[in-house]
Protein backbone atom coordinates (compact mmCIF):
# COMPACT_ATOMS: atom_id res chain seq x y z
CA UNK A 1 0.00 0.00 0.00
CA UNK A 2 1.70 3.29 -0.89
CA UNK A 3 2.17 5.72 1.44
CA UNK A 4 3.40 9.46 0.82
CA UNK A 5 5.40 10.92 3.42
CA UNK A 6 4.63 14.00 5.41
CA UNK A 7 5.67 17.23 4.52
CA UNK A 8 8.04 17.45 7.67
CA UNK A 9 9.27 15.10 10.51
CA UNK A 10 7.93 17.80 12.98
CA UNK A 11 4.82 17.78 11.57
CA UNK A 12 4.13 13.53 12.50
CA UNK A 13 4.50 14.97 16.45
CA UNK A 14 2.27 18.15 16.03
CA UNK A 15 -0.94 15.80 14.32
CA UNK A 16 -0.63 13.91 17.59
CA UNK A 17 -0.38 16.58 19.52
CA UNK A 18 -3.40 18.48 18.29
CA UNK A 19 -5.69 15.76 17.80
CA UNK A 20 -5.51 14.44 21.73
CA UNK A 21 -6.09 17.46 23.26
CA UNK A 22 -9.94 18.22 23.02
CA UNK A 23 -12.95 17.68 21.69
CA UNK A 24 -15.20 20.60 20.92
CA UNK A 25 -16.88 19.81 23.94
CA UNK A 26 -13.51 20.25 25.96
CA UNK A 27 -13.49 16.71 26.91
CA UNK A 28 -10.05 14.72 26.57
CA UNK A 29 -9.93 12.95 22.87
CA UNK A 30 -7.03 10.16 22.61
CA UNK A 31 -7.79 9.74 18.88
CA UNK A 32 -8.04 11.73 16.00
CA UNK A 33 -11.04 13.89 15.21
CA UNK A 34 -11.63 11.72 11.60
CA UNK A 35 -11.10 7.91 13.60
CA UNK A 36 -8.37 7.32 10.67
CA UNK A 37 -4.78 6.87 10.61
CA UNK A 38 -2.54 9.94 10.19
CA UNK A 39 -2.18 10.43 5.80
CA UNK A 40 0.90 8.85 5.41
CA UNK A 41 3.73 7.80 7.58
CA UNK A 42 7.14 6.71 6.82
CA UNK A 43 9.02 3.45 7.87
CA UNK A 44 10.73 6.17 10.86
CA UNK A 45 7.72 7.36 11.70
CA UNK A 46 6.13 3.84 12.18
CA UNK A 47 9.00 2.75 14.18
CA UNK A 48 9.29 5.51 16.13
CA UNK A 49 5.63 5.50 16.73
CA UNK A 50 5.79 1.90 17.16
CA UNK A 51 8.67 2.59 20.02
CA UNK A 52 6.34 5.29 22.33
CA UNK A 53 3.33 2.73 22.25
CA UNK A 54 6.15 -0.10 23.52
CA UNK A 55 7.35 2.35 25.88
CA UNK A 56 3.80 3.44 27.15
CA UNK A 57 2.23 -0.20 27.81
CA UNK A 58 5.61 -0.99 29.48
CA UNK A 59 4.68 2.26 31.99
CA UNK A 60 1.02 1.03 31.72
CA UNK A 61 -0.09 0.34 35.50
CA UNK A 62 -2.56 -2.55 36.29
CA UNK A 63 -5.27 0.55 37.06
CA UNK A 64 -4.33 2.59 34.38
CA UNK A 65 -4.94 -0.79 31.89
CA UNK A 66 -8.24 -1.10 33.55
CA UNK A 67 -9.47 2.78 33.08
CA UNK A 68 -8.49 2.56 29.48
CA UNK A 69 -9.31 -0.30 28.89
CA UNK A 70 -12.69 -1.10 30.30
CA UNK A 71 -14.62 -1.54 26.96
CA UNK A 72 -11.98 -4.25 25.84
CA UNK A 73 -12.67 -5.99 29.41
CA UNK A 74 -15.90 -6.35 28.97
CA UNK A 75 -15.73 -7.48 24.94
CA UNK A 76 -13.23 -10.31 26.12
CA UNK A 77 -14.92 -11.59 29.09
CA UNK A 78 -18.43 -11.93 26.65
CA UNK A 79 -16.20 -14.20 24.16
CA UNK A 80 -14.65 -15.95 26.98
CA UNK A 81 -17.81 -17.15 28.14
CA UNK A 82 -18.64 -19.19 24.99
CA UNK A 83 -15.72 -21.80 26.99
CA UNK A 84 -18.37 -22.04 29.34
CA UNK A 85 -20.55 -24.62 27.56
CA UNK A 86 -17.80 -27.12 26.93
CA UNK A 87 -17.07 -26.58 30.66
CA UNK A 88 -20.61 -27.16 31.13
CA UNK A 89 -21.36 -30.24 29.02
CA UNK A 90 -17.12 -32.07 30.06
CA UNK A 91 -18.95 -31.94 33.54
CA UNK A 92 -22.17 -33.37 32.86
CA UNK A 93 -21.02 -36.58 30.84
CA UNK A 94 -18.21 -37.29 33.22
CA UNK A 95 -20.40 -37.16 36.47
CA UNK A 96 -23.55 -38.62 35.07
CA UNK A 97 -21.41 -41.33 35.17
CA UNK A 98 -22.33 -41.91 39.47
CA UNK A 99 -25.46 -40.70 38.20
CA UNK A 100 -28.05 -43.67 38.80
CA UNK A 101 -30.57 -42.40 36.52
CA UNK A 102 -28.73 -41.68 33.32
CA UNK A 103 -27.17 -45.16 34.40
CA UNK A 104 -30.21 -47.46 34.32
CA UNK A 105 -30.96 -45.52 30.70
CA UNK A 106 -27.75 -46.09 29.16
CA UNK A 107 -25.80 -48.55 31.38
CA UNK A 108 -25.73 -52.35 31.86
CA UNK A 109 -26.58 -53.95 34.88
CA UNK A 110 -23.59 -55.44 36.81
CA UNK A 111 -24.49 -58.54 39.07
CA UNK A 112 -21.29 -57.77 41.10
CA UNK A 113 -21.99 -54.45 42.03
CA UNK A 114 -25.62 -55.15 41.95
CA UNK A 115 -26.35 -51.16 40.43
CA UNK A 116 -25.93 -50.38 36.72
CA UNK A 117 -22.93 -49.28 35.10
CA UNK A 118 -21.79 -47.17 31.89
CA UNK A 119 -19.18 -49.70 30.53
CA UNK A 120 -15.95 -48.73 30.85
CA UNK A 121 -15.46 -48.82 26.87
CA UNK A 122 -18.27 -46.76 26.54
CA UNK A 123 -17.59 -44.04 29.25
CA UNK A 124 -13.67 -43.29 27.48
CA UNK A 125 -15.93 -43.46 23.91
CA UNK A 126 -18.28 -41.14 25.34
CA UNK A 127 -15.46 -38.60 26.82
CA UNK A 128 -13.12 -39.18 23.40
CA UNK A 129 -15.91 -38.38 21.12
CA UNK A 130 -15.90 -34.56 22.32
CA UNK A 131 -12.27 -34.94 21.61
CA UNK A 132 -12.29 -36.15 18.33
CA UNK A 133 -15.11 -33.17 17.48
CA UNK A 134 -12.49 -31.01 19.13
CA UNK A 135 -9.40 -31.92 17.12
CA UNK A 136 -11.72 -31.45 13.87
CA UNK A 137 -12.51 -27.89 14.83
CA UNK A 138 -9.32 -26.94 16.17
CA UNK A 139 -7.86 -27.76 12.98
CA UNK A 140 -10.26 -25.73 10.82
CA UNK A 141 -10.46 -22.95 13.27
CA UNK A 142 -6.70 -22.75 11.98
CA UNK A 143 -7.58 -21.53 8.58
CA UNK A 144 -11.79 -20.25 9.01
CA UNK A 145 -10.81 -17.75 11.82
CA UNK A 146 -7.70 -16.03 9.59
CA UNK A 147 -9.69 -15.45 7.11
CA UNK A 148 -13.49 -14.40 7.83
CA UNK A 149 -12.44 -13.26 11.60
CA UNK A 150 -13.19 -13.82 15.18
CA UNK A 151 -16.47 -12.97 15.62
CA UNK A 152 -18.06 -14.56 12.48
CA UNK A 153 -16.34 -17.83 13.16
CA UNK A 154 -17.69 -17.74 17.24
CA UNK A 155 -21.26 -16.60 16.05
CA UNK A 156 -21.36 -19.54 13.47
CA UNK A 157 -19.83 -22.11 15.93
CA UNK A 158 -22.52 -20.94 18.05
CA UNK A 159 -25.35 -21.84 15.79
CA UNK A 160 -23.84 -24.88 15.42
CA UNK A 161 -24.23 -25.07 19.27
CA UNK A 162 -27.79 -24.85 18.86
CA UNK A 163 -28.69 -27.64 16.51
CA UNK A 164 -26.26 -30.50 17.61
CA UNK A 165 -27.66 -30.12 21.10
CA UNK A 166 -30.80 -31.26 19.71
CA UNK A 167 -29.05 -34.17 19.16
CA UNK A 168 -28.21 -35.21 23.43
CA UNK A 169 -31.79 -34.27 24.19
CA UNK A 170 -33.87 -36.70 22.23
CA UNK A 171 -30.97 -39.41 22.63
CA UNK A 172 -32.07 -42.51 22.98
CA UNK A 173 -28.91 -44.75 23.11
CA UNK A 174 -25.54 -44.58 24.24
CA UNK A 175 -24.96 -44.64 20.57
CA UNK A 176 -26.64 -41.45 19.58
CA UNK A 177 -24.96 -39.72 22.74
CA UNK A 178 -21.31 -40.45 21.19
CA UNK A 179 -22.70 -38.57 17.93
CA UNK A 180 -23.87 -35.88 19.33
CA UNK A 181 -20.45 -35.34 21.54
CA UNK A 182 -18.27 -35.44 18.18
CA UNK A 183 -20.83 -33.00 16.74
CA UNK A 184 -20.61 -30.60 19.47
CA UNK A 185 -17.11 -30.67 20.09
CA UNK A 186 -16.71 -29.47 16.70
CA UNK A 187 -17.22 -25.66 17.70
CA UNK A 188 -16.28 -26.82 21.23
CA UNK A 189 -12.55 -26.98 19.79
CA UNK A 190 -12.85 -23.20 17.82
CA UNK A 191 -13.71 -21.82 21.41
CA UNK A 192 -10.69 -23.40 22.63
CA UNK A 193 -8.62 -21.13 20.94
CA UNK A 194 -10.03 -18.36 19.85
CA UNK A 195 -11.56 -17.30 23.42
CA UNK A 196 -7.51 -17.31 24.46
CA UNK A 197 -6.17 -15.40 21.01
CA UNK A 198 -8.82 -12.87 21.74
CA UNK A 199 -8.30 -11.99 24.91
CA UNK A 200 -4.73 -11.43 24.43
CA UNK A 201 -5.49 -9.37 21.25
CA UNK A 202 -7.47 -6.82 22.61
CA UNK A 203 -5.67 -5.68 25.77
CA UNK A 204 -2.07 -4.22 26.52
CA UNK A 205 0.65 -6.25 28.21
CA UNK A 206 -0.78 -5.25 31.49
CA UNK A 207 -4.24 -7.11 31.45
CA UNK A 208 -3.24 -9.52 29.03
CA UNK A 209 -2.24 -12.29 32.08
CA UNK A 210 -5.65 -11.66 33.47
CA UNK A 211 -7.87 -11.50 30.95
CA UNK A 212 -6.01 -14.69 29.18
CA UNK A 213 -6.90 -16.92 32.47
CA UNK A 214 -10.24 -15.54 32.77
CA UNK A 215 -11.12 -18.17 30.25
CA UNK A 216 -10.32 -20.62 32.77
CA UNK A 217 -12.82 -19.10 35.41
CA UNK A 218 -15.54 -19.49 32.50
CA UNK A 219 -14.47 -22.94 32.35
CA UNK A 220 -14.98 -23.34 36.07
CA UNK A 221 -18.10 -21.47 36.00
CA UNK A 222 -19.63 -23.71 33.49
CA UNK A 223 -18.85 -26.73 35.22
CA UNK A 224 -19.98 -25.50 38.94
CA UNK A 225 -23.27 -24.75 36.77
CA UNK A 226 -23.52 -28.43 35.58
CA UNK A 227 -22.54 -29.71 38.65
CA UNK A 228 -25.11 -27.54 40.59
CA UNK A 229 -27.80 -28.57 37.51
CA UNK A 230 -26.85 -32.57 38.41
CA UNK A 231 -27.04 -32.07 42.31
CA UNK A 232 -30.41 -30.89 41.79
CA UNK A 233 -31.84 -33.59 39.63
CA UNK A 234 -30.48 -36.25 41.83
CA UNK A 235 -33.83 -36.64 43.68
CA UNK A 236 -35.86 -37.38 40.85
CA UNK A 237 -36.27 -41.12 38.59
CA UNK A 238 -37.98 -40.28 35.55
CA UNK A 239 -35.79 -39.03 32.55
CA UNK A 240 -35.94 -35.19 32.80
CA UNK A 241 -33.53 -35.94 35.36
CA UNK A 242 -30.73 -36.26 32.59
CA UNK A 243 -32.82 -34.62 29.81
CA UNK A 244 -33.46 -31.35 31.60
CA UNK A 245 -29.46 -30.77 32.46
CA UNK A 246 -28.91 -31.18 28.17
CA UNK A 247 -31.31 -29.30 27.58
CA UNK A 248 -30.19 -26.07 29.51
CA UNK A 249 -27.19 -25.94 26.69
CA UNK A 250 -29.80 -24.04 24.75
CA UNK A 251 -29.60 -21.13 27.58
CA UNK A 252 -26.30 -19.47 26.06
CA UNK A 253 -26.21 -19.51 22.58
CA UNK A 254 -28.99 -16.45 22.35
CA UNK A 255 -27.34 -13.94 24.40
CA UNK A 256 -23.66 -14.80 23.28
CA UNK A 257 -24.79 -14.58 19.29
CA UNK A 258 -26.57 -11.23 19.69
CA UNK A 259 -23.68 -9.78 22.14
CA UNK A 260 -20.50 -11.06 19.91
CA UNK A 261 -22.57 -9.28 16.99
CA UNK A 262 -21.83 -6.27 17.91
CA UNK A 263 -18.57 -7.02 19.25
CA UNK A 264 -15.27 -5.32 17.87
CA UNK A 265 -12.53 -7.15 15.97
CA UNK A 266 -9.11 -7.77 16.57
CA UNK A 267 -6.92 -5.29 15.77
CA UNK A 268 -3.75 -7.12 15.50
CA UNK A 269 -6.01 -9.38 12.98
CA UNK A 270 -6.77 -6.25 11.19
CA UNK A 271 -3.51 -5.19 10.64
CA UNK A 272 -2.18 -9.12 9.58
CA UNK A 273 -5.17 -8.04 6.75
CA UNK A 274 -3.30 -4.58 6.01
CA UNK A 275 -7.14 -2.65 7.17
CA UNK A 276 -4.98 -0.28 8.92
CA UNK A 277 -8.43 2.05 9.17
CA UNK A 278 -11.04 -1.00 10.34
CA UNK A 279 -8.22 -1.25 12.84
CA UNK A 280 -8.07 1.39 14.49
CA UNK A 281 -11.66 1.78 14.51
CA UNK A 282 -11.41 -1.06 16.25
CA UNK A 283 -8.84 -0.20 19.01
CA UNK A 284 -10.96 2.89 19.37
CA UNK A 285 -14.11 0.82 20.79
CA UNK A 286 -11.82 -1.24 23.00
CA UNK A 287 -10.62 2.00 24.69
CA UNK A 288 -12.10 4.78 26.41
CA UNK A 289 -10.77 8.07 26.84
CA UNK A 290 -8.38 9.00 30.30
CA UNK A 291 -5.99 11.83 30.88
CA UNK A 292 -4.46 9.18 33.54
CA UNK A 293 -3.25 6.74 31.08
CA UNK A 294 -1.38 7.84 27.89
CA UNK A 295 -2.05 6.51 24.57
CA UNK A 296 -2.40 7.36 21.37
CA UNK A 297 -4.29 5.29 18.64
CA UNK A 298 -1.90 5.66 15.54
CA UNK A 299 1.26 5.02 18.15
CA UNK A 300 -0.61 1.34 19.05
CA UNK A 301 -1.39 0.36 15.13
CA UNK A 302 2.40 1.44 14.86
CA UNK A 303 3.51 -0.96 17.05
CA UNK A 304 1.17 -3.78 15.52
CA UNK A 305 2.63 -3.13 12.06
CA UNK A 306 6.24 -2.92 13.57
CA UNK A 307 5.70 -6.54 15.37
CA UNK A 308 3.87 -8.03 12.22
CA UNK A 309 6.73 -6.82 10.02
CA UNK A 310 9.18 -8.58 12.77
CA UNK A 311 7.56 -11.64 12.87
CA UNK A 312 7.08 -11.47 8.97
CA UNK A 313 10.94 -11.35 9.19
CA UNK A 314 11.53 -14.13 11.31
CA UNK A 315 8.78 -16.22 9.82
CA UNK A 316 9.24 -17.77 6.61
CA UNK A 317 5.05 -18.31 6.24
CA UNK A 318 2.04 -18.97 7.91
CA UNK A 319 1.08 -22.69 7.53
CA UNK A 320 0.64 -25.20 9.88
CA UNK A 321 4.26 -26.19 8.93
CA UNK A 322 5.67 -23.07 9.74
CA UNK A 323 5.32 -24.08 13.41
CA UNK A 324 8.23 -26.34 13.38
CA UNK A 325 10.48 -24.22 11.16
CA UNK A 326 13.33 -22.24 12.55
CA UNK A 327 12.76 -20.59 15.78
CA UNK A 328 8.91 -20.97 15.75
CA UNK A 329 9.27 -25.08 16.30
CA UNK A 330 10.53 -24.45 19.89
CA UNK A 331 7.40 -21.58 20.85
CA UNK A 332 5.57 -24.68 19.34
CA UNK A 333 6.80 -27.12 21.35
CA UNK A 334 6.58 -25.05 24.67
CA UNK A 335 3.05 -24.49 23.96
CA UNK A 336 2.42 -28.16 23.12
CA UNK A 337 3.92 -28.62 26.68
CA UNK A 338 1.89 -26.37 28.53
CA UNK A 339 -1.22 -27.73 27.56
CA UNK A 340 -0.13 -31.51 27.92
CA UNK A 341 0.84 -30.71 31.44
CA UNK A 342 -2.37 -29.76 32.40
CA UNK A 343 -3.58 -33.56 31.86
CA UNK A 344 -0.41 -34.84 32.67
CA UNK A 345 -0.47 -33.34 36.20
CA UNK A 346 -3.80 -35.04 36.85
CA UNK A 347 -6.59 -33.18 35.61
CA UNK A 348 -8.18 -35.90 33.57
CA UNK A 349 -8.35 -37.61 37.44
CA UNK A 350 -9.69 -34.70 38.94
CA UNK A 351 -12.41 -34.78 36.11
CA UNK A 352 -14.11 -37.99 37.51
CA UNK A 353 -13.90 -36.80 41.19
CA UNK A 354 -17.63 -37.86 41.78
CA UNK A 355 -17.49 -40.94 40.29
CA UNK A 356 -13.51 -41.43 42.27
CA UNK A 357 -15.26 -40.35 45.67
CA UNK A 358 -18.55 -42.74 44.97
CA UNK A 359 -16.18 -45.93 44.27
CA UNK A 360 -14.40 -44.77 47.48
CA UNK A 361 -17.63 -45.38 49.43
CA UNK A 362 -18.84 -41.93 49.88
CA UNK A 363 -22.31 -41.23 48.85
CA UNK A 364 -23.70 -40.04 45.89
CA UNK A 365 -25.10 -36.95 47.20
CA UNK A 366 -21.94 -36.08 49.14
CA UNK A 367 -20.02 -36.97 45.97
CA UNK A 368 -21.82 -34.37 43.78
CA UNK A 369 -21.03 -32.37 47.34
CA UNK A 370 -17.39 -32.57 47.10
CA UNK A 371 -17.74 -32.00 43.11
CA UNK A 372 -19.64 -28.84 43.69
CA UNK A 373 -16.78 -27.59 45.98
CA UNK A 374 -14.38 -28.71 44.04
CA UNK A 375 -15.33 -26.77 40.87
CA UNK A 376 -16.47 -23.66 42.91
CA UNK A 377 -12.47 -23.33 43.99
CA UNK A 378 -11.94 -23.75 40.32
CA UNK A 379 -13.53 -20.10 40.20
CA UNK A 380 -11.25 -18.96 43.53
CA UNK A 381 -8.35 -20.46 42.60
CA UNK A 382 -8.29 -18.03 39.09
CA UNK A 383 -8.94 -15.11 41.23
CA UNK A 384 -5.90 -16.04 43.38
CA UNK A 385 -4.07 -16.85 40.54
CA UNK A 386 -4.89 -13.28 39.68
CA UNK A 387 -3.75 -11.88 43.09
CA UNK A 388 -0.55 -13.72 42.56
CA UNK A 389 0.19 -12.10 39.54
CA UNK A 390 -0.29 -9.32 40.36
CA UNK A 391 1.98 -9.33 43.64
CA UNK A 392 4.41 -9.96 40.64
CA UNK A 393 4.79 -13.56 40.64
CA UNK A 394 5.71 -14.63 37.40
CA UNK A 395 4.15 -17.63 34.79
CA UNK A 396 6.77 -19.93 34.91
CA UNK A 397 7.32 -19.44 39.06
CA UNK A 398 3.78 -20.42 39.29
CA UNK A 399 4.44 -23.38 36.99
CA UNK A 400 7.05 -24.84 38.85
CA UNK A 401 5.91 -24.77 41.98
CA UNK A 402 2.22 -25.49 41.36
CA UNK A 403 3.65 -28.70 40.25
CA UNK A 404 5.51 -29.42 43.17
CA UNK A 405 2.73 -29.39 45.46
CA UNK A 406 0.41 -30.99 42.94
CA UNK A 407 2.44 -33.93 42.78
CA UNK A 408 2.80 -34.28 46.81
CA UNK A 409 -0.81 -34.35 46.95
CA UNK A 410 -1.20 -37.19 44.30
CA UNK A 411 1.25 -39.09 46.56
CA UNK A 412 -0.91 -38.93 50.11
CA UNK A 413 -4.03 -39.51 48.13
CA UNK A 414 -2.07 -43.11 46.77
CA UNK A 415 -0.95 -43.49 50.49
CA UNK A 416 -4.52 -43.11 51.71
CA UNK A 417 -5.05 -46.93 49.17
CA UNK A 418 -3.73 -48.35 52.31
CA UNK A 419 -6.21 -47.66 54.70
CA UNK A 420 -8.13 -51.02 55.72
CA UNK A 421 -11.47 -52.02 54.05
CA UNK A 422 -12.94 -50.71 57.79
CA UNK A 423 -12.08 -47.51 57.63
CA UNK A 424 -13.25 -46.89 53.81
CA UNK A 425 -15.54 -44.53 54.18
CA UNK A 426 -13.32 -42.62 56.23
CA UNK A 427 -10.65 -42.39 53.43
CA UNK A 428 -13.22 -41.57 50.90
CA UNK A 429 -14.13 -38.33 52.80
CA UNK A 430 -10.10 -37.77 53.29
CA UNK A 431 -10.05 -38.27 49.51
CA UNK A 432 -12.76 -35.92 49.00
CA UNK A 433 -10.95 -33.45 51.28
CA UNK A 434 -7.34 -33.92 49.11
CA UNK A 435 -9.27 -33.92 45.82
CA UNK A 436 -10.69 -30.11 46.97
CA UNK A 437 -7.24 -28.88 48.13
CA UNK A 438 -5.61 -30.03 44.91
CA UNK A 439 -8.60 -28.67 42.65
CA UNK A 440 -7.21 -25.22 44.43
CA UNK A 441 -4.09 -25.79 44.05
CA UNK A 442 -4.60 -25.83 40.15
CA UNK A 443 -6.33 -23.18 39.86
CA UNK A 444 -4.18 -21.14 41.24
CA UNK A 445 -0.79 -22.35 39.18
CA UNK A 446 -1.12 -24.84 36.34
CA UNK A 447 -5.18 -24.73 35.58
CA UNK A 448 -4.97 -21.10 35.29
CA UNK A 449 -1.55 -19.66 34.15
CA UNK A 450 -1.49 -22.19 31.28
CA UNK A 451 -3.53 -20.03 29.69
CA UNK A 452 -1.87 -17.05 29.47
CA UNK A 453 1.21 -19.18 28.87
CA UNK A 454 0.08 -19.66 25.65
CA UNK A 455 -1.32 -17.17 24.26
CA UNK A 456 2.13 -15.55 25.23
CA UNK A 457 4.27 -17.55 23.88
CA UNK A 458 3.23 -18.20 20.12
CA UNK A 459 4.03 -15.43 17.69
CA UNK A 460 1.10 -13.39 16.36
CA UNK A 461 0.92 -14.21 12.58
CA UNK A 462 1.14 -18.23 14.12
CA UNK A 463 -0.58 -17.76 16.81
CA UNK A 464 -4.02 -19.83 16.23
CA UNK A 465 -2.32 -22.74 14.84
CA UNK A 466 0.41 -22.37 17.17
CA UNK A 467 -2.33 -22.51 19.71
CA UNK A 468 -4.52 -25.19 17.72
CA UNK A 469 -1.86 -27.52 17.46
CA UNK A 470 -0.84 -26.79 21.60
CA UNK A 471 -4.70 -27.78 22.00
CA UNK A 472 -5.14 -30.92 20.15
CA UNK A 473 -2.18 -32.39 21.76
CA UNK A 474 -3.90 -31.27 24.86
CA UNK A 475 -6.90 -33.48 23.57
CA UNK A 476 -4.40 -36.30 22.56
CA UNK A 477 -2.94 -36.89 26.22
CA UNK A 478 -6.57 -36.21 27.09
CA UNK A 479 -7.91 -39.12 24.82
CA UNK A 480 -4.95 -41.48 26.39
CA UNK A 481 -5.97 -40.34 29.73
CA UNK A 482 -9.60 -40.76 29.24
CA UNK A 483 -9.33 -44.24 27.99
CA UNK A 484 -7.27 -45.14 31.08
CA UNK A 485 -8.74 -43.24 33.76
CA UNK A 486 -12.33 -45.28 33.75
CA UNK A 487 -10.59 -48.79 33.85
CA UNK A 488 -7.95 -47.33 36.53
CA UNK A 489 -11.33 -46.50 38.58
CA UNK A 490 -14.31 -48.74 37.42
CA UNK A 491 -15.00 -51.98 39.73
CA UNK A 492 -15.67 -54.29 36.94
CA UNK A 493 -11.94 -53.32 34.74
CA UNK A 494 -8.26 -52.77 37.36
CA UNK A 495 -10.42 -50.99 40.32
CA UNK A 496 -7.02 -49.34 41.20
CA UNK A 497 -9.13 -46.83 43.23
CA UNK A 498 -6.62 -44.51 45.25
CA UNK A 499 -3.58 -46.57 43.66
CA UNK A 500 -4.31 -44.24 40.89
CA UNK A 501 -2.74 -41.23 42.72
CA UNK A 502 0.88 -42.75 42.25
CA UNK A 503 0.16 -42.93 38.63
CA UNK A 504 -0.43 -39.44 38.39
CA UNK A 505 2.57 -38.43 40.70
CA UNK A 506 4.82 -39.98 38.57
CA UNK A 507 3.81 -37.74 35.45
CA UNK A 508 3.54 -34.69 37.45
CA UNK A 509 7.09 -35.71 38.88
CA UNK A 510 8.05 -35.53 34.69
CA UNK A 511 6.07 -32.63 34.25
CA UNK A 512 7.76 -30.61 36.60
CA UNK A 513 11.19 -31.33 35.34
CA UNK A 514 9.96 -30.06 31.61
CA UNK A 515 8.77 -26.89 32.81
CA UNK A 516 11.98 -26.11 34.96
CA UNK A 517 14.38 -26.51 31.94
CA UNK A 518 12.09 -25.73 29.18
CA UNK A 519 9.16 -22.62 30.00
CA UNK A 520 10.36 -19.43 29.85
CA UNK A 521 9.31 -16.06 32.09
CA UNK A 522 7.18 -14.14 29.50
CA UNK A 523 5.54 -11.68 32.18
CA UNK A 524 5.94 -7.95 31.42
CA UNK A 525 7.17 -8.49 27.91
CA UNK A 526 5.73 -7.23 24.28
CA UNK A 527 5.31 -9.29 21.27
CA UNK A 528 8.02 -8.34 19.94
CA UNK A 529 10.18 -8.64 22.66
CA UNK A 530 9.37 -12.33 22.91
CA UNK A 531 10.02 -12.41 19.56
CA UNK A 532 13.76 -11.48 19.26
CA UNK A 533 14.03 -13.42 23.00
CA UNK A 534 12.90 -16.51 20.97
CA UNK A 535 15.12 -15.24 17.81
CA UNK A 536 18.39 -15.11 20.20
CA UNK A 537 17.72 -18.40 21.71
CA UNK A 538 17.65 -17.07 25.04
CA UNK A 539 17.20 -20.20 27.66
CA UNK A 540 14.34 -20.16 29.47
CA UNK A 541 15.56 -19.73 32.57
CA UNK A 542 17.28 -16.30 31.61
CA UNK A 543 14.31 -14.96 30.02
CA UNK A 544 13.07 -12.99 32.96
CA UNK A 545 16.33 -11.30 33.11
CA UNK A 546 17.19 -11.19 29.75
CA UNK A 547 17.58 -7.15 28.38
CA UNK A 548 16.35 -6.69 24.98
CA UNK A 549 15.46 -3.65 22.50
CA UNK A 550 13.71 -4.50 19.90
CA UNK A 551 14.10 -0.96 18.30
CA UNK A 552 17.90 -0.81 18.35
CA UNK A 553 20.02 -1.29 15.17
CA UNK A 554 20.63 -4.96 15.24
CA UNK A 555 16.97 -5.60 15.48
CA UNK A 556 15.02 -2.79 13.49
CA UNK A 557 17.75 -2.34 10.33
CA UNK A 558 16.80 -5.71 9.20
CA UNK A 559 13.35 -5.64 9.53
CA UNK A 560 11.95 -2.52 9.03
CA UNK A 561 14.76 -0.96 6.61
CA UNK A 562 15.39 2.74 5.82
CA UNK A 563 12.55 4.26 4.21
CA UNK A 564 10.68 4.13 1.32
CA UNK A 565 6.60 3.00 0.48
CA UNK A 566 4.52 0.61 1.16
CA UNK A 567 5.17 0.45 4.79
CA UNK A 568 1.98 -0.84 5.54
CA UNK A 569 1.82 -3.36 2.99
CA UNK A 570 2.87 -6.85 4.23
CA UNK A 571 4.65 -7.73 0.96
CA UNK A 572 6.98 -4.59 1.33
CA UNK A 573 8.05 -4.86 5.10
CA UNK A 574 8.71 -8.62 3.53
CA UNK A 575 10.82 -7.70 1.21
CA UNK A 576 12.71 -5.20 2.85
CA UNK A 577 13.41 -7.64 6.14
CA UNK A 578 14.96 -10.69 3.61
Amino acid sequence: MAQSDFAADAHTAVYSEKKTMNDEHGKPRHFPVDDELPPAETTEEITLNAKNATEKEHSMTLMQGIRLYPKAIAWSMLISTCIAMEGYDVCLINNFYAFPQFNRKYGVYDAATASYQIPARWQAGLSNGANVGEMIGLMLNGWVSERFGYRYTVIGCLFCIVGFTAIFFTAQNVQTLLVAEILCGIPWGVFQTLTITYASEVCPVALRGYLTTYVNACWGLGQLIGIGVIRSMVGRTDEWAYRIPYSLQWMWPPFLIVGIFFAPESPWWLVRKNRLAEAQASLLRLTTPNPTSPFSAPETIAMMQHTTALETHLTSGTSYLDCFRGVDRRRTEIVCMCWAIQNLSGNAFSNYSTYFLEQAGVSTSNSYNFAMGQYAINIVGVVGAWSLMACGVGRRTLYLYGLCGLCLILVIMGFLGLVPATHKAEAGLATGSLMIVWALLYQLTVGTVCYSLVAELSTRRLQIKTVVLGRNLYIVVGIITSVLTPYMLNPTAWNWGNYTGFFWAGLCLGSLGYTYFRVPEPRGRTFAELDVLFERRVAARRFAGTEVDVFDGSVDAGVVGKGGDGVGDEKGWESRGR
